[in-house]
């Protein structure tokens, strides 16, 4: 099954944001596109100001004044859903509310021919549960754009329990036709990136709750260390908390209240007091004016070790080492197996965030995992009370010694970046066993939809596959609810690998 020809009209039926963006992309690709709502002049308003965008890409010199004089000739607004009889697919965009939407397919239903592939821009709600309301359910087929539709390459085509194979390859088929990168993915809560997203934002919220660090700070170190293009709560107040957290909350619903996906108090409680984020001027940020833009924790100088002792090779930080080198640091090997550390010339350790606390042993010291230790330019690093004031000193000034500002923040189990990044690839293993996705577009999805560094499967190549299990491991142990327990399939996957490697 091929695209849908260049001749076939395309409708989309809602005209807010999404749906104009929608349009636009079905428009800009060379298609007629009629524009219904189901409030009058609406359709009207939205075909001017999709116009208007196209004004705005010629005067950037992205799209051709003829082209965009083309275009406009091609874009209809539609009286009725009458008008959208002979389309070849319809795209709905309207409000997020499974009657309204399966209201409307019953209505599309009865209107368009046998032949008409419909479509679906759901965020939440289950595409199975929309095409249940058809009588022809093979027909409907989901496709998720991302906001702004325009720009953002990524669309999620889900196919819901009874979604004929056939209209999944035309849909992705089309969406690939159109410029963007489709992902065939299965009905389930969240789809892809919101299902595989959550531990973004909620390990970063159960740190803050945990009075571990600010939401500065936790934002610093997902992207000074973690590589992130944003943190969790900069993201969320660009989102919008209540945005978020509905979506949160749904995939929790979803799936019966599962314990990995629970939502947090601390946003319930920002939700009720109206902080919504940017659109409301505050949310974890304040974005008046006049206010002062809240800074990270960064630790004042301290003198760097003259030595280092190597114990292993410190696993994914291994970098570290030769980094320690160029700094003019010695760096002693000690060939005994006492385990992946550094000893610092107090007698102190430093260790790569592994699931335990600092509390649990004599005077250490653990510093996080980073995307690229030579690029990363700040560091976490966390202690308990029992850690001698030295060795924290000598922590701090060993890694400003390799150019890295360092935030200090509370005994945290995994930190925050290590157990962020376990979270998403034990969510994408069990994902992939669930028949939600493959690897490969569960990565696609991830750099793309929400602009991760690397692709869960990416980061777990790199770290090694036992990395994210034995870390989920220890922090199971420290938090026996359910939250941290590896899934099957991770656990499946690191032993196979172990075997492996011992059989070889």
């Amino acid at each position: 099954m091929t695209a849908l020809d260049l001749n076939s009209p395309v409708a989309v039926v809602g005209t807010g944001t999404m749906g104009q963006g929608i349009a636009q992309v079905a428009l800009v690709a060379g298609h007629l596109v009629r524009l219904y709502d189901a409030v009058p002049g609406r359709a009207q308003e939205a075909a001017a100001a999709i116009g208007a965008r196209l004004d705005r890409l010629v005067e950037k010199g992205r799209l051709a004044a003829t082209d965009r004089d083309e275009a406009r000739a091609r874009l209809e607004a539609a009286e009725s859903l009458t008008d959208l009889a002979d389309c070849s697919l319809v795209v709905e965009a309207v409000v997020e509310l499974l009657e309204a939407k399966q209201e409307l397919f019953r209505q599309l239903e009865d209107i368009v021919g046998e032949d008409c592939l419909l479509a679906t821009n759901t965020s939440s709600l289950s595409v199975t549960a929309v095409a249940g309301a058809l009588r022809n359910p093979g027909r409907l087929v989901g496709l998720h754009f991302f906001n702004p539709a325009p720009v953002l390459p990524l669309v999620e085509v889900v196919s819901g329990y009874a979604t004929d194979v056939t209209s999944a390859t035309r849909a992705y088929e089309t969406a690939r036709s159109w410029g963007k990168t489709p992902v065939a993915c299965a009905d389930t809560p969240g789809f892809i990136v919101n299902r595989i997203a959550r531990p973004f934002y909620a390990e970063a919220f159960a740190v803050y709750e945990a009075q571990g660090a600010d939401p500065a700070t936790i934002d610093a170190i997902l992207r000074e260390s973690g590589g992130f293009k944003m943190g969790a709560f900069e993201l969320t107040d660009l989102i919008g908390q209540d945005v978020n957290e509905s979506v949160t909350h749904s995939v929790w619903r979803s799936f019966f209240q599962d314990v990995r996906f629970t939502p947090s108090l601390a946003q319930r409680r920002l939700v009720e007091s109206g902080r919504l984020g940017r659109k409301t001027g505050q949310g974890w940020y304040d974005h008046r004016d006049d206010a002062e833009p809240a800074e990270p924790h960064t630790a004042e100088p301290a003198q760097p070790p003259a030595y280092v002792v190597a114990e292993g090779d410190l696993g994914p930080a291994s970098e570290l080492l030769a980094l320690i080198r160029e700094a003019g640091i010695q760096v002693r090997e000690d060939d005994e197996d006492h385990g992946s550390r550094l000893v610092l010339p107090g007698g102190g350790q430093l260790a790569l965030a592994d699931g335990q606390t600092s509390v649990e042993f004599r005077d250490v010291v653990y510093f996080d995992l980073a995307l690229d230790y030579r690029k990363a330019t700040r560091i976490a690093l966390s202690a308990s009370q029992d850690t001698s004031a030295q060795t924290m000193s000598e922590a701090i000034g060993l890694f400003q010694a390799l150019g890295k500002d360092v935030s200090v923040i509370g005994d945290v189990p995994g930190m925050i970046v290590a157990r962020t990044v376990a979270r998403i690839v034990d969510l994408a293993h069990d994902a992939v066993a669930k028949g939600v996705a493959t690897e490969e577009d569960i990565d696609t999805a991830m750099r793309l939809g929400v602009n991760y560094p690397l692709g869960p499967f990416e980061w777990c190549r790199r770290l090694g596959r036992t990395w994210a299990c034995s870390l989920l491991d220890d922090l199971h142990e420290r938090d026996p609810s359910g939250r941290y327990a590896p899934s099957l399939a991770l656990y499946r996957h690191s032993y196979a690998t172990e075997k492996r490697e011992g059989a070889s």
